[in-house]
C-alpha cells in the first residue's frame, strides 16, 4: 500500500492501465452507439496509452534540469507520449487529462490525497478546454465526477481518495445513458468513460494493492505495425531507425557526428526550444542497436520505430509543396482514395492516424503553411492537436473540418495558390461545407436508430452521420439515398466504391441518376475503403 504517489507507482499505473484497456479493448469497441462496423474507441485508447508507456520505458530514470520531481517528470513523459500517440477523440481527450494531471503534480513535493484530488480536477479542466463543444454523458462527464468525488473525500489519505475517484467515475458512467440520448437508444454506456474507469481502477490497484476485478484474457493486438519505405540513401543500409529525442543542442551535435558514421539519410530536426528540446531523429543503418544507444547517450529517445526495407513495398514519393510554400495533408481510408488525393497534390496519411503521425506528415511536406483535411469526425481532434504542435515548430496549419473523403475532394478542387493562404482555406472550407455526404454500409449489430430498429446485415444509409434509411437490398438503398439527397438540389454526384462493393453497382447507380435526374453529372471512382461499399457526395 502507498501513502504517496511516486515515480515507480506512475510507471506501474501506466502499465497496469494499459493491460486493463487491452483486456477490455473489444468490449469498449462494441460500445459504439452506431451499428456501423468501425467503432474503435477501445483500440484508440490502447494505442494512445501504448505510446505513453513507450515514452516512460525509454526514459531510463534520468531527469532534466527543470526542477521537476521524479514523479512529476514521469507524469510529464506519460502525458507527452500520450499526446504524440493520441488517436481519435477519445485518445486526444485522454492525452489532455494526463497533461492536466501532470501539470498539477509536476512540482508537488509529495502526492497525497488532497494533491491527487486537485490533480484530477486540473485534468478534467484541461480536457474540457481541449473540446470545442463539450457534451455531457461522455468521458468528460466521467472525469469531472471522478474529480468531484475525490475532492469530497477531503482527506490526505491517498488510498481513500483513489477509491472515491474510481467509485465516482463508475457512478457517472452508469448515468451516461441518462445524459446522452444516443447511448440510451443503443442501451450502452459511454465507451471513453468506460476506458477512464478502467484507468482509475488500475490506479486503485497500484495504490492499495487490491485488485479491482478478476483478470480477463488479453485481446489480440490492435493493428499491425506501421510501415515505411526507403525514400533516399544507399541500398547498402538495411534498416530505417526513427525516434523522438529529448536532448540539448550540444548533445544533438555530438549525436549527428556519431550517426553520420553509422549510416546515411541522416535527418535531425528540433522544435526550436531552448535548453532541453524535442528532436526528430531519422537515419538509415545496419546497426540498429548502435543507432538507438547513441540516442540514449544523447538524451531520452521515445516513439522508436525500426523498419527493414526488404519487408516494404515502395509507394509514390510524397508531393512537393507548392511554389509558395503551401501543402495539403489528407487522411485516406482506401488505396483508391489515396490515389485521388495524391493526384490533387496532397500528402496522404493512412486512416486513424495518431497526433504524432499527422505531425510527422505535416513536417515532411517541408511547407511553411499546411492545410489538413481529416475526413472523419473522430480524426478532427487529432488533427487539431497536431496543428497546435506544428505551430510550436513554426509551421502554420489550418484544419478544414471535412467529415468524408468526398468533402475533401471538393475542397482540394478549389485550391488556388494565387489566393492568400487564409482566403484559400476559407474557400476550401466553403466547398467542403457545400458538399453533402452519405455512407452506405451493412449494420454490424442490432440497434435502435432515428430511422427505426435495425438488425445485423441490414443495409444502412447514413446522411451527414445519421441513419436515414434501412433496407434489405444494397442497390435499392443506394438509389434511394441518392434520390433523397438530390431532392434538396444538386448538380454533381460523386461515388466512391468500397473494397467489397458488388461489381457493377456504381454503373447501376449512375444509370438510375441519368434516368431520374437528367441534368445531374455523376463521377464514380474506385475508393477501396473498408466497411462502406459506397460513399456519396452531392454538390
Amino acid at each position: 500500500m502507498l501513502d504517496t504517489l511516486d515515480a515507480a507507482a506512475v510507471r506501474r499505473w501506466c502499465a497496469s492501465g494499459l493491460a486493463a484497456l487491452q483486456r477490455h479493448q473489444g468490449e469498449i469497441d462494441d460500445l459504439n452507439v452506431y451499428p456501423v462496423p468501425d467503432g474503435d474507441t477501445g483500440t484508440n485508447l490502447v494505442l494512445t496509452l501504448t505510446s505513453a508507456q513507450q515514452a516512460l520505458a525509454m526514459d531510463l530514470g534520468t531527469l532534466p534540469d527543470d526542477g521537476h520531481t521524479p514523479h512529476g517528470h514521469a507524469l510529464r513523459l506519460m502525458a507527452r507520449g500520450a499526446l504524440l500517440g493520441a488517436r481519435g477523440n477519445s485518445g486526444v481527450i485522454l492525452s489532455q487529462l494526463l497533461r492536466g494531471f501532470a501539470d498539477a503534480l509536476a512540482a508537488a513535493p509529495a502526492v497525497r490525497g488532497r494533491q491527487l484530488a486537485a490533480a484530477l480536477t486540473g485534468a478534467a479542466t484541461a480536457a474540457y478546454a481541449a473540446v470545442a463543444h463539450p457534451v455531457e454523458g461522455t468521458l468528460l462527464s466521467v472525469a469531472t465526477a471522478a474529480a468531484r468525488a475525490a475532492e469530497q473525500a477531503d482527506t490526505d489519505d491517498l488510498r481513500a481518495v483513489c477509491r472515491a475517484a474510481a467509485a465516482g467515475a463508475a457512478r457517472a458512467l452508469a448515468r451516461t445513458p441518462e445524459q446522452l440520448p444516443a447511448l440510451a437508444r443503443a442501451g450502452v454506456v459511454d465507451a471513453g468513460g468506460r476506458g477512464l474507469c478502467l484507468l482509475l481502477d488500475a490506479l486503485v490497484e497500484v495504490v492499495t494493492g487490491e485488485s479491482a476485478r478478476p483478470p480477463a484474457a488479453p485481446s489480440p493486438a490492435a493493428r499491425p505495425p506501421a510501415t515505411a519505405v526507403r525514400e533516399t540513401g544507399s541500398p547498402a543500409y538495411a534498416y530505417e531507425v526513427q525516434y523522438l529525442l529529448d536532448a540539448t543542442d550540444e548533445a544533438v551535435a555530438r549525436l549527428r557526428g556519431e550517426l553520420d558514421g553509422l549510416g546515411d539519410s541522416l535527418v535531425i530536426v528540433g522544435d526550436g526550444g531552448t535548453g532541453v528540446g524535442t528532436w526528430n531523429v531519422h537515419v538509415h543503418v545496419n546497426e540498429v542497436g548502435a543507432a538507438i544507444e547513441a540516442g540514449v547517450v544523447a538524451g531520452r529517445p521515445h516513439r522508436i520505430t525500426v523498419t527493414r526495407f526488404a519487408d516494404q513495398a515502395a509507394p509514390p514519393a510524397p508531393p512537393a509543396p507548392l511554389p509558395d510554400g503551401r501543402a495539403a495533408v489528407v487522411v485516406a481510408t482506401g488505396a483508391g482514395i489515396a490515389e485521388l488525393f495524391g493526384a490533387e497534390g496532397a500528402t496522404v496519411v493512412p486512416a486513424n492516424p495518431s497526433t504524432g503521425e499527422l505531425l510527422d506528415a505535416i513536417r515532411a511536406t517541408g511547407a511553411a503553411r499546411v492545410v489538413v483535411l481529416p475526413n472523419d469526425p473522430n480524426t478532427q481532434s487529432v488533427a487539431s492537436a497536431a496543428a497546435r504542435e506544428a505551430h510550436r515548430l513554426g509551421v502554420k496549419v489550418s484544419v478544414v473540418p471535412t467529415r468524408s473523403p468526398v468533402q475533401a475532394l471538393a475542397a482540394l478542387a478549389v485550391r488556388d495558390p494565387k489566393r492568400r493562404f487564409e482566403d484559400d482555406v476559407i474557400a476550401m472550407a466553403e466547398a467542403a461545407g457545400a458538399c453533402r455526404y452519405a455512407e452506405v454500409c451493412h449494420a454490424s449489430k442490432e440497434a435502435l436508430t432515428v430511422a427505426g430498429p435495425c438488425r445485423p446485415g441490414d443495409v444502412l444509409a447514413l446522411v451527414e452521420g445519421e441513419v436515414h434509411l434501412i433496407g434489405a437490398d444494397l442497390l435499392d438503398t443506394c438509389t434511394a439515398v441518392v434520390d433523397r439527397m438530390l431532392g434538396g438540389g444538386g448538380e454533381l454526384v460523386t461515388l466512391l466504391c468500397g473494397a467489397d462493393v458488388p461489381e457493377g453497382l456504381a454503373d447501376r447507380v449512375r444509370e438510375h441518376v441519368e434516368r431520374s435526374w437528367p441534368f445531374v453529372e455523376v463521377q464514380a471512382y474506385e475508393g477501396g475503403q473498408p466497411h462502406y461499399p459506397l460513399l456519396l457526395g452531392v454538390e
